[in-house]
């Protein structure tokens, strides 16, 4: 007993060669009967079985240190039933047979069960009596449930408790209570007749007595199996203490099970406790402090469960907390402590807190000494906003982390006292006599509040930070209340706010705004007119009063019948369920307006001139001065840019000025709306179409933009960071765009009668349509209401109604035909965006639908075009326009959407920003009329080449070719000029080198600069980081996690209006997402979890994507890996599974060869033989090579340039043919290849047009030279223009001091003297009269003509496999990292977070210590190495270390005596590195190398 009090630690030193025998002591008993408890499921799954990282059983146990470190593929189980061709007729006589053995069996159990009972209760010899037991336990241990019956398990109970109590023999009684614990296992029925035999008090007598070890571990078993049925039973016999008295002196596993004893118990405590429950509570708050993750989980449940019952006694929860239970609970919130908790129970932890601050003084005052607020505020902050409403299942904020969180916060911030409540005064008198402790509180947890709030939680999370910081506002003093509030810029907050339509929020921040004002009007009521609150205030009470009921935004709870409470519910401790009304007023809104603007705000403010700030009526003077800028006839080009520049200035003089311009003043003055309206000409609120007049204007937009990039970019990055910050605050305060959960898009069987009569998977939209007042054309179609597919376009409907309404019937074939395809599309695949040619497409896995997907997709793959894209559906000259016009409530509703969208759109307009979209569960009423014939073209503004002439050009094709959604422009004017703007700047930053240089081109051509070393530019662009909206970005990973809705398109339009005109508002993790939902539909959906609890991989992205994919395998030789490739794409390119690769006569198969074979395919195409790229055997700068068949540009791969008419030329296309289709399945199946493409051709890919200055990034030298003779020609240009002898003189027209003719160029293209650049020019040689031409060809031999076949036959190999258009969300620099993955491999601050040290090794062992020192002093391509030994490829996937996928685990290596000489080893489908434990770095450094 002297080692009472001490806790077992156990340590496993080596992976078990079994992991069914890892439980030694429980190797005899039967398994586990489906109603066991989680807990006990948890303890026999948990421990060694992380080691596995496949589905195999333990690939180490298979596999010696010394053979092949892959996965024998009959040991690989990853492919479930995909090549099982088993039939049901060769599995039922198995069956039947099996069954026949079973009966046969059971009788024979039965026979032997009656004996063995018969002798037990007869015999009185303990020799006996132990044989007789032990044949009892071994047939108990193997018969089933059919074996036993009632009358039998009650006789049986009674023996074996008898033979339990005899103290006589530790082995009898070892026996019988191991029999007692099998009978429960086989026969769960007999758990009542023990009870009723008295077995629990006999099983806790020896609990409290304990003489044999062994014995006592048995009566916990017994226990644990008899308390899941009989917990009352067991609370009454005491079995509490009984099973946690002797707790220390038993290993962890019997631990487990003595825990999981009480928490069936405290499952189902009665209202009042008996002392025993309150004796138990110290040991469990000592249990808390131990390491065993599931045993903690386990007794915080305990803990939890006790709570609840004790939470209307203060002086019980008080005696809970006198245990130490808040220090060691607030301890296990700790994000760096040793025990990581499960979601659910961490959440249960936090939920505990609350309860007990909530009825016990002790537990409020002790949360406010161990400063709880820190610890609340690295919750909120490491926990992804994103996370805090669910959409896979019903939104069930009560168990959401954040929403407990803000839960607790409330609970320690105690609302005014109301008579009589002796409770709240001691809490309000505890902070009045402490205010620093409030005061850092407040510190702590505001920051984080306001932060997010301003990320774009949901409403649910808003009006929770907001309902906490009020009553912080009215707890804390004057003084206080000023200093806490000195940097957080509150005033902007509310104002954004304010603007929104959930008057839930809206009320609460007017109380906010109320209680501020009344606490220090003076400190808050400038910044409040600064920041637009009172200006919101006014447009509340401008609103029509009628319109200001609340808007009930609400929260679903998981009961069965979804009963809906109201938000403002939703943070109280304890709401009933009668309690369902809200607690806002009609006039809530409008009466607290009111107050404040009596109390606060004179007449004087809210006159529309004195209310208005200095800095805003400078500003507006500004604007107004930019928006008459713009009658300034535009030929005077000078006196444009020279105005403009003067007005620019003063705009950022005093945005950079002493006094700091808020983001109101900088919406509310019109200056984004004017400078918009300047850059433009004009035309970012026209939809223009070619040949349009206002096209005429596009070169001096170029030139507009031109200067202001010279003026942003002149100092740096300094100036253009500041106007993207404002531009950003300003969308994030003026945008109301909504989140959709939709709840009515549930996975159910109906039938849609329109438009194609077919049964759906989901539910169908009540429409009845109605023709238009004055139609006379149509005829009435039917005065009922009938059953819509709500994911069919508008397109669909309207063939289907023509057919119903229209006065002459659709007697042509091609108008019938037409019909039909229309309908057929729709089951194909549903739109995901709604912009024309950007569209993108998901598909609906339908099993009515596949025969079509796979007829369509071969069609797709044989319909290529020169341009390699698809063609057109359309015929020429046809009107594809709908005919038909549909309106709904008298507002037309958009053709291009699905009926669901549109529905969905008008509705939100005068909805709150978080809806559940149940209102489009009733009956619509959809009017139709004949739409005007008007000529519409769907023309592309800028076809390629048709500006050739154009040095702008590639800029406004980029700016003007996406336009952004006109719905934007006509729901959200202010918004849809700083998306202009962003998307502007954006460019500007994109385009930076070309905007740059053609300036300095158009200096020296005009002689502002004389020398051409003068036209090297170097830019510093922005970051891209400073261009995603975090703000758009959570909304969006809110919106991507209702999958179904993605899935079937059920989104709101503004998210694919965004992303198909502005991608870069969002963050490259919410656009890869999107990708893969957009271009493979919902087989690849992403699965998140929060990463500081769970310890796993949280991306989703990487090694794994392609698991929910069926798979094949593809057997590949690695000497013509090239032809192995071919044949892979041949056979498996156009199909949507996944390829698995193994090679000829070697072993094994899985994801590590398959890495392996991507990495030797992507080599292969390297090799300078293939004809393919530029290379240094041609290129005039010689560039390094890697082997002997590995080419490595400096700049990357570009496409060489051929001539259509060379006999190589037809092979070379062959080969990116099949280079597109490669890279298309690799991104399929989430691989990564290593293959560097250069920018410029990431470019190519993505679609966008080049010009002379792209060849910067392939060739720099080449492309600097190209500039100083572009530079020439256009001086010789504008000198021929001027007709000035003067000029001429002056300006000097030689290469660095050269004439071109004295530099004897040839026309031809340098480095390919094969290639033909202009038959008219083939014997000249190069002067300044042809100079201009020259560089030209030059330029389109380069990017243009002489690689546009290559480009084409990438992009058609890679339309094979999914619609290249997909990538265009991304950018270069993204869509490498998509490809390729990160470029930074080994980021040592971060490496021990993604690496799992097991088996004899942790991170602090002196083999781990040396390894990670070496791979910090390897370079780049040493890394890579490494990399590529231990999984099969040698780069990491997106998102780096941290999203690998198995997690990479390094284990201890057993092998000879002398660890020394022996070498690690990997398993590469696991991710798994096998270290022997060298003694040195020395010797890990020389083994690695």
């Amino acid at each position: 007993m002297e080692n009472r009090g001490q806790k077992r630690m156990e340590v496993v030193e080596e992976p078990p060669a079994d992991k069914r025998a890892c439980n030694l002591q429980d190797s005899f008993r039967p398994s586990t009967s489906a109603g066991g408890s989680s807990v006990q499921a948890q303890a026999n799954g948990s421990g060694d079985a992380d080691m596995d990282t496949s589905s195999s059983a333990s690939p180490s146990s298979r596999t010696s240190d010394g053979e092949p470190d892959r996965e024998v593929e009959e040991e690989d189980s990853d492919y479930g039933s995909c090549d099982d061709d088993d039939s049901d007729d060769a599995a039922d006589p198995r069956r039947r047979v099996l069954q026949q053995y079973q009966r046969g069996r059971s009788s024979g159990d039965l026979v032997k069960l009656k004996s063995l009972m018969s002798r037990l209760s007869e015999e009185n010899d303990p020799s006996l009596q132990l044989t007789g037991l032990t044949e009892l336990c071994e047939v108990l241990s193997f018969c089933t449930e059919d074996s036993l019956s009632g009358v039998m398990a009650d006789v049986l109970s009674r023996v074996l408790v008898k033979l339990a109590k005899d103290e006589s023999s530790g082995d009898i009684m070892l026996l019988a209570i191991r029999a007692i614990t099998y009978l429960c296992d086989v026969y769960p029925r007999s758990v009542a007749f023990l009870v009723k035999h008295e077995t629990v008090p006999a099983l806790c007598q020896r609990l409290f007595t304990i003489e044999y070890l062994d014995v006592a571990e048995q009566c916990l078993q017994a226990l644990e199996k008899i308390s899941r049925d009989q917990p009352v039973a067991c609370l009454n016999a005491g079995a509490i203490m009984a099973v946690l008295s002797f707790i220390d002196f038993f290993s962890t596993s019997i631990q487990r099970v003595a825990v999981s004893t009480v928490v069936n118990i405290c499952r189902k405590l009665p209202s009042e406790l008996p002392s025993s429950v309150m004796d138990a509570v110290p040991v469990l708050c000592n249990l808390l402090q131990y390491e065993d993750r599931q045993l903690v989980e386990s007794v915080a449940i305990c803990l939890t469960k006790i709570a609840d019952q004790v939470s209307q006694s203060p002086a019980m929860l008080d005696q809970l907390c006198s245990h130490g239970l808040i220090h060691q609970s607030a301890h296990l919130l700790n994000l760096n402590s040793r025990t990581t908790l499960s979601q659910p129970v961490y959440n249960g932890v936090i939920g505990l807190l609350r309860k007990l601050s909530s009825g016990s003084t002790l537990a409020f005052r002790t949360l406010y000494e161990l400063n709880i607020g820190y610890r609340l505020k690295e919750i909120i902050s490491t926990y992804d906003i994103s996370h805090s409403v669910s959409s896979t299942q019903t939104i069930n904020p009560c168990s959401n982390q954040v929403h407990e969180v803000l839960k607790l916060v409330i609970e320690l911030l105690p609302a005014s006292p109301e008579e009589g409540n002796s409770l709240a005064l001691e809490k309000e008198s505890f902070l009045v006599d402490q205010p620093n402790l409030l005061q850092q509180f407040g510190a702590d947890m505001l920051p984080v509040m306001i932060q997010v709030i301003k990320s774009g939680a949901s409403v649910y999370v808003s009006y929770g930070c907001l309902s906490a910081i009020h009553k912080l506002t009215c707890l804390s003093k004057s003084g206080d209340l000023v200093e806490l509030l000195s940097n957080a810029n509150i005033s902007s907050v509310l104002a954004g706010i304010l603007s929104r339509k959930d008057h839930h929020v809206v009320v609460v921040a007017l109380q906010i705004a109320e209680v501020l004002l009344e606490k220090s009007r003076d400190a808050f009521l400038n910044s409040f007119i600064k920041e637009g609150v009172f200006f919101a205030i006014a447009a509340l009470l401008n609103h029509d009063r009628g319109q200001q009921k609340p808007v009930s935004g609400f929260v679903q709870g998981s009961v069965p019948k979804e009963i809906v409470k109201c938000l403002c519910q939703s943070f109280e401790g304890s709401v009933s369920s009668s309690s369902q009304t809200c607690k806002i007023g009609n006039d809530s809104v409008h009466i607290l307006a009111t107050r404040i603007k009596e109390r606060f705000f004179g007449p004087e403010v809210f006159d529309s001139q004195k209310g208005l700030t200095d800095v805003l009526q400078n500003l507006k003077n500004l604007s107004v001065e930019l928006n008459d800028l713009m009658t300034v006839p535009i030929n005077a080009r000078v006196l444009h840019g020279e105005k403009f520049i003067s007005i620019w200035n003063q705009i950022m003089e005093r945005m950079n000025g002493r006094e700091s311009v808020s983001t109101f003043e900088f919406t509310e003055s019109g200056v984004v709306k004017a400078l918009a309206n300047y850059l433009s000409n004009g035309l970012y609120e026209r939809k223009l179409g070619k040949g349009d007049l206002e096209c005429d204007s596009l070169p001096l937009v170029g030139n507009r933009f031109e200067v202001f990039t010279r003026l942003l970019w002149s100092d740096g990055e300094a100036t253009s960071s500041v106007l993207i910050q404002k531009l950003q605050n300003s969308l994030s305060s003026l945008e109301s765009y909504p989140v959709v959960l939709n709840q009515f898009l549930k996975q159910r069987n109906t039938f849609a009668a329109v438009p194609s009569r077919r049964c759906i998977n989901y539910p169908v939209l009540r429409v009845r349509f109605a023709k238009a007042e004055g139609e006379t054309c149509l005829r009435d179609y039917s005065q009922d209401f009938v059953t819509v597919d709500p994911l069919c376009s508008f397109g669909a409907v309207e063939q289907y109604m023509l057919s119903k309404v229209h006065l002459e019937p659709l007697n042509s074939v091609k108008a019938k035909n037409q019909a039909i395809e229309c309908q057929s599309s729709q089951l194909q695949s549903t739109s995901i965006s709604c912009q024309g040619e950007s569209s993108s497409h998901m598909e609906i896995d339908s099993p009515n639908t596949s025969q079509l997907e796979g007829s369509q997709e071969e069609k797709d793959q044989d319909r290529l075009t020169d341009s390699g894209e698809e063609k057109s559906s359309s015929s020429d000259g046809e009107d594809v326009r709908p005919r038909l016009l549909f309106r709904l409530e008298g507002l037309e509703l958009d053709p291009s959407l699905t009926v669901y969208q549109a529905i969905l759109l008008h509705k939100l307009k005068s909805s709150n920003e978080t809806t559940n979209d149940s209102k489009l569960s009733g009956h619509h009423t959809i009017t139709y009329e004949r739409a005007p014939q008007l000529a519409e073209s769907h023309e592309n503004l800028f076809p390629l080449g048709s500006m050739d002439n154009d040095e702008y050009h590639p800029f406004l094709s980029y700016l003007f070719a996406h336009r952004l959604g006109l719905r934007h422009k006509g729901t959200s004017p202010p918004t849809y000029a700083i998306l202009f703007l962003l998307k502007s700047l954006e460019g500007m930053n994109r385009f930076l080198f070309h905007l740059i240089c053609h300036e300095r081109i158009n200096a020296f051509g005009e002689g502002r600069l004389e020398s051409l070393d003068d036209l090297r530019v170097q830019v510093r662009p922005v970051p891209y980081a400073e261009f995603v909206s975090s703000k758009l970005t959570e909304k969006l990973e809110q919106q991507l996690r209702d999958s179904f809705a993605v899935s079937t398109c059920g989104l709101p339009s503004w998210f694919n209006d965004l992303m198909d005109s502005c991608p870069f508002l969002f963050s490259f993790e919410v656009k890869s997402k999107y990708f893969r939902l957009a271009a493979f539909g919902s087989q690849q959906q992403v699965h998140h979890q929060p990463q500081h609890l769970s310890g796993s991989n949280g991306h989703g992205e990487g090694r794994s994507v392609s698991g929910s994919l069926p798979r094949k395998k593809f057997l590949a030789c690695r000497e013509k890996i090239l032809e192995s490739a071919a044949k892979m794409m041949e056979l498996h390119g156009t199909q949507k599974v996944a390829i698995e690769v193994e090679y000829s006569e070697e072993v094994g198969t899985g994801l590590g060869p398959t890495l392996e074979f991507y990495t030797l395919v992507s080599r292969a195409f390297q090799n300078p033989d293939l004809g393919m790229w530029r290379c240094d055997r041609c290129s005039l700068a010689g560039k390094p090579m890697e082997g002997p068949g590995s080419l490595v540009p400096p700049s990357g791969l570009f496409p060489r340039p051929w001539s259509t008419t060379s006999a190589t030329f037809p092979g070379v296309l062959q080969k990116f043919v099949l280079l597109g289709t490669v890279v298309a399945k690799a991104l399929q199946d989430g691989r990564v290849l290593d293959i560097p493409f250069s920018k410029t051709f990431y470019k190519l890919i993505l679609g966008q047009e080049l010009s002379s200055l792209d060849i910067h990034f392939v060739d720099p030298e080449l492309c600097k030279t190209l500039v100083e003779l572009q530079a020439l020609a256009r001086r010789r240009k504008v000198i021929s223009e001027s007709q000035s002898d003067v000029r001429a003189a002056k300006c000097d027209l030689s290469f660095r001091g050269t004439k071109i003719e004295d530099l004897c160029l040839e026309f031809s293209l340098p480095g390919y003297r094969d290639y033909v650049l202009a038959p008219q020019f083939a014997n000249d040689m190069v002067n300044l009269d042809n100079l201009e031409e020259y560089v030209k060809a030059v330029v389109n031999a380069t990017v243009c003509n002489g690689i546009q076949k290559q480009v084409e036959a990438f992009r058609s190999g890679f339309n094979k496999v999914f619609p290249i258009e997909h990538l265009k969300i991304f950018n270069e620099e993204e869509l490498e990292t998509l490809l390729c993955g990160e470029r930074d491999l080994f980021n040592m601050n971060e490496v021990l977070d993604h690496i799992k040290f097991d088996h004899g090794y942790t991170s602090s062992s002196p083999p781990v210590e040396n390894l990670l020192g070496i791979l910090h002093e390897f370079d780049k391509e040493l890394q890579q190495a490494f990399l590529q030994f231990v999984t099969g490829c040698p780069r990491l996937p997106p998102g780096g270390l941290a999203s690998l996928n198995p997690k990479l685990t390094i284990v201890r290596k057993h092998g000879s005596d002398s660890s020394e000489a022996d070498l690690p080893s990997v398993m590469t489908c696991a991710n798994y590195l096998k270290l022997p434990p060298y003694s040195s770095k020395v010797t890990s450094l020389y083994i690695f190398v």
